[in-house]
């Protein structure tokens, strides 16, 4: 049995704890295939063994949980540490000048887009707090990118059912341009589905208002 079939018959035992335990294990720079485990994670929620709410719980809170861990250790220990000890938690000294360059150059949109780059998303949470950003725009971008990164691969599964895997393969040969395409339609699907009440939401924040009658006669 390979690692990965090992891995799905213990998501299909112990689905919310394996994938909250994953997650936040790969933001520590653990070896742990989120991405595929969360589509399967979807997949068995399309079969009906899994909640897919819950599963969204499980995989954001792994996430930001262990994103947050690394930005205390990176704030706490700081660069000349990670580049000592960085290659017990997978990250060697080449892998630290190349995240440094890449934190100089787009900032704070990394910690948000990060989850989607391979290799980039486990060194994200570490720099922010190397260059000690202020923590709460760090949790601003981190948050949202990675509920984002959790809807986008759990919807995968959930939405495309059993052609999950060539359509995973397929988002992975396509990368960037693959994930625009399937954030808009999901988008796309969610918007259609809550349309009414999306209508209604607009009318009333922005419909125009009746003028009101005058009192003078």
């Amino acid at each position: 049995m390979g690692f990965m079939d090992y891995l799905q018959s213990l998501l299909t035992e112990h689905g919310y704890l394996v994938l909250f335990l994953g997650l936040l294990l790969e933001f520590i720079a653990l070896p742990f295939p989120g991405e595929p485990t969360m589509a399967y994670a979807g997949y068995l929620s399309y079969m009906g063994t899994l909640n897919m709410a819950l599963l969204l719980l499980c995989a954001f809170a792994g996430t930001t949980i262990g994103m947050t861990i690394t930005y205390f250790i990176g704030k706490k220990a700081g660069l000349p540490f990670m580049r000592k000890y960085g290659k017990w938690i997978l990250l060697p000294e080449h892998k630290l000048d190349k995240a440094q360059k890449w934190f100089n150059k787009y900032g704070y949109t990394l910690v948000f887009v990060g989850y989607f780059i391979p290799g980039v998303r486990h060194f994200t949470g570490y720099f922010s707090g190397i260059m000690n950003y202020k923590f709460w725009r760090f949790a601003a971008y981190a948050y949202s990118g990675a509920l984002i990164w959790v809807g986008v691969f759990l919807a995968l599964g959930k939405i495309f059912g059993p052609q999950w895997t060539q359509v995973f393969h397929w988002i992975h040969d396509y990368s960037v341009e693959a994930v625009a395409i399937l954030v808009g339609l999901i988008l796309a699907a969610i918007i259609v589905k809550f349309r009414r009440r999306l209508g209604i939401y607009l009318v009333n924040r922005f419909g125009k208002k009746k003028p009101e009658k005058s009192t003078e006669e």
